[in-house]
């Protein structure tokens, strides 16, 4: 049976930390270089714009010995009406996995999943973004050397990031998590309850609020994205006064930090001067691009495990 990554909430915590665990070896040397995806097929199905996205997954699958083959929005038939549906069981008697990032419901990628051949591998859809919280643990995890104990602060937009992140800190032991939002801007409720439910027995503490004059102290990462995910054009025309305040700055990182310092994520692309400003995303704390590195070692580590090749060390 195929193996798919539609979800966070799908892997649970051993097959996550196995990822993450993976992803680190990879970017520290520490795996044997082989190339268990040798003759193997990757396709890489984006239906909108992607930098570090698609380049990592394709470089990815080439480094670990797949070809690739890549589709753009108007592509594959289903642009003249052919179903998701069969759409993935033609592909799946070609392909061996499927990378695919879409505005649309997740649903779309389960009906190119209803096939048990073809592993399908969630690149971002409108409501999560797994593979890119596999990179953001993958840095942290780097950058400490140990998961537990660690409190970020999410400061801007409840995205597909956001949840993401919220999932995966769920599902890792003695973790804690705040997210800090704009009113209407945040994760849903009942998203925010389902993800508190699957962190409690794990001594995780997930926590939303839309204060930002109540940040919390001796955070050891901040963590920020774009405030327009995709581009996307918000509903509210006066989106950007109510979010200005929210923009990471040298003073608000001082004001959240331990003494001993704390690091900077951001998923990228960044929009300067909008919700980070140059002086942190290109400032020492910063591991930003470090962590845009990981999507690649993450990449090649879910690749790896949708073919069932593990990575040896």
């Amino acid at each position: 049976m195929a193996r798919h990554v539609l979800s966070v909430a799908n892997l649970g915590p051993e097959t996550l930390s196995r990822l993450v665990d993976d992803s680190v070896a990879i970017a520290g040397g520490r795996w044997n270089a082989d190339r268990p995806l040798d003759g193997k097929v990757v396709g890489i199905y984006f239906q909108k714009t992607s930098t570090r996205t698609r380049t990592s997954f394709t470089v990815g699958a080439l480094k670990l010995g797949a070809s690739c083959v890549s589709y753009g929005p108007n592509d594959l038939q289903i642009a003249t009406g052919e179903t998701l549906e069969d759409t993935g069981r033609t592909l799946a008697s070609y392909l061996d996995v499927l990378v695919v990032r879409t505005n649309g419901p997740l649903d779309e990628m389960k009906a190119l999943a209803a096939q048990d051949t073809m592993s399908v591998v969630n690149a971002m859809s409108d409501n999560e973004h797994p593979t890119q919280a596999i990179a953001d643990l993958s840095a942290l995890k780097e950058a400490f050397g140990d998961l537990k104990g660690i409190h970020v602060l999410y400061v801007g937009e409840g995205n597909n990031s956001a949840s993401a992140l919220a999932l995966a800190f769920a599902h890792m032991p003695a973790m804690r998590l705040t997210i800090v939002t704009p009113a209407g801007y945040g994760l849903p409720d009942d998203f925010i309850a389902q993800a508190q439910r699957i962190a409690a027995p794990n001594g995780t503490t997930i926590a939303q609020h839309h204060r930002v004059e109540e940040l919390p102290r001796n955070v050891d990462a901040v963590y920020t994205t774009r405030w327009l995910t995709m581009g996307v054009k918000k509903a509210d025309d006066d989106w950007l006064t109510r979010f200005r305040p929210y923009t990471i700055t040298p003073a608000m990182m001082a004001r959240v930090s331990k003494p001993a310092g704390t690091i900077f994520l951001h998923d990228l692309p960044a929009m300067r001067g909008y919700e980070v400003v140059d002086e942190v995303l290109d400032g020492p704390q910063s591991i930003a691009f470090r962590q845009a590195y990981h999507k690649m070692t993450s990449a090649m580590a879910v690749l790896a495990w949708c073919a069932g090749a593990p990575i040896r060390r």
